[in-house]
């Protein structure tokens, strides 16, 4: 009786222990998630490109069949604009984009004390660390709400604009996974199938003002730094669509990252190493979807605005497909896989992801969402050349680390992520 007494009362300790940390927590990361005051900058006008040494970026002859006949060449683009949306594969080409940078010694505008530029608050120049009005930039690429005025004061004028995609309906679903711990609102959702409930009646659960209510309904036009909460019908839905269209040079889709890549690869003059990659940040059993064909159906009518824009690009992005070929699209996307079985066969530990708990290194630990650890990440062989060792370990470095090894003090993310294990106690 006493030993049962004894384990009720430390259960008691540890869930007070727990909610306690946890309210602080939200307290603290209310805090440092709302918007900063913001001073006004003076206009200094940005060089038309600060890549190191741009004469030595080695130019190659263009892809592009109409050139090919004059015997044109291309060089590289170094100035890029990554709109890093939420769980898109953006991890996956985060780390394309490292590795460019640090191949052809670029600058990188990244945020000051966490990964983030203060997310959700709308993008700032003074956001980025050590900015000072003049300062080049050549990548930015970090999750923020997009702010096109204030990005555009940050780079040159002729900043490829690139972003990414992914089909409403699976995005609603994986961040109802990942981050639905974080919003408030879904504490009170009961049953074990939360995402079930709150699809069958969602107008009774979402609170629009509520905290972190964004993740939940068209979270893509929210990372656009548009109204997520519109009416279907109203004309800023159209006009915001026509901003994406016009201001992004290429949209990429999750669903087709392969053939997204071969066409940034075309229009960024990049050569085929440039864009092998490992799927980082994959969730476990992602593979296949957790919807119902009723449950997709309701997730795409609570995100009707994204399932909107999202058809809309997709109709724009095969038609770029077409452009480049069908025929040489398909030879292309088998030589990178090719190539990125390759690499995976000198790289990685069994040839596959494995479970967190599988995972030799701290250092190649994927952060996880609270509570669980279904991201999955890699075992770097232990053997591997010395010609291929160092491009390895990057290219199965997760997010974090690698923003740290790039010099990125991401002291809040840590402090966040001790809370987090404290709580997965």
């Amino acid at each position: 009786m006493a030993v049962r007494q004894g384990r009720q009362w430390r259960s008691v300790c540890k869930g007070l222990v727990l909610g306690t940390l946890l309210t602080s927590c939200m307290i603290l990361l209310y805090c440092l998630s709302t918007p900063q005051t913001h001073f006004s900058l003076p206009e200094v006008p940005v060089p038309y490109s600060c890549a190191h040494r741009p004469s030595q970026l080695r130019s190659k002859q263009t892809t592009n069949r109409s050139q090919q006949a004059s015997g044109q060449t291309c060089t590289p683009k170094v100035d890029i604009m990554f709109m890093k949306t939420h769980k898109t594969a953006s991890s996956t080409f985060l780390n394309i984009l490292f590795r460019f940078g640090e191949k052809h010694q670029l600058k990188f505008a990244f945020p000051d004390s966490r990964n983030d530029f203060f997310y959700p608050s709308v993008f700032q120049r003074s956001q980025v660390k050590d900015y000072r009005p003049g300062m080049c930039f050549n990548i930015i690429c970090n999750h923020l709400r997009f702010n096109a005025p204030e990005v555009a004061k940050l780079l040159p004028m002729d900043t490829s604009y690139i972003t990414i995609l992914r089909d409403p309906a699976e995005l609603f679903e994986s961040s109802f996974h990942y981050f639905g711990k974080l919003v408030p609102f879904t504490w009170k959702i009961p049953g074990d199938e939360k995402l079930t409930e709150f699809l069958r009646e969602p107008h009774h659960y979402f609170d629009p003002e509520g905290f972190n209510s964004f993740y939940l309904k068209n979270l893509l036009f929210f990372d656009f730094g548009l109204d997520n909460t519109l009416k279907l019908d109203d004309p800023r839905v159209e006009q915001g669509i026509r901003f994406i269209t016009d201001r992004f040079q290429l949209v990429m889709l999750v669903e087709h990252f392969e053939e997204s890549l071969i066409l940034l690869k075309d229009a960024l003059c990049w050569e085929m190493d440039d864009v092998l990659f490992f799927k980082l940040n994959a969730r476990k059993g992602s593979t296949v979807s957790k919807l119902t064909p009723e449950l997709r159906a309701k997730a795409l009518e609570w995100n009707a605005i994204d399932w909107k824009l999202y058809q809309h690009l997709n109709q724009t992005f095969w038609k770029k497909v077409d452009a480049y070929g069908r025929q040489r699209m398909a030879e292309d996307v088998a030589e990178l896989r090719r190539r990125n079985a390759e690499m995976a066969s000198i790289c990685i530990e069994g040839g596959r992801a494995v479970e967190a708990g599988s995972i030799q290194e701290t250092a190649m630990q994927p952060w996880q969402p609270i509570g669980e650890k279904s991201i999955m990440g890699y075992n770097l062989k232990k053997n591997v050349d010395k010609a291929h060792r160092k491009l390895c370990r990057k290219m199965l470095m997760p997010e974090l680390q690698y923003l740290t090894e790039l010099g990125v003090n991401l002291w809040i993310t840590k402090l966040w992520g001790h809370v987090r294990d404290i709580i997965n106690w």
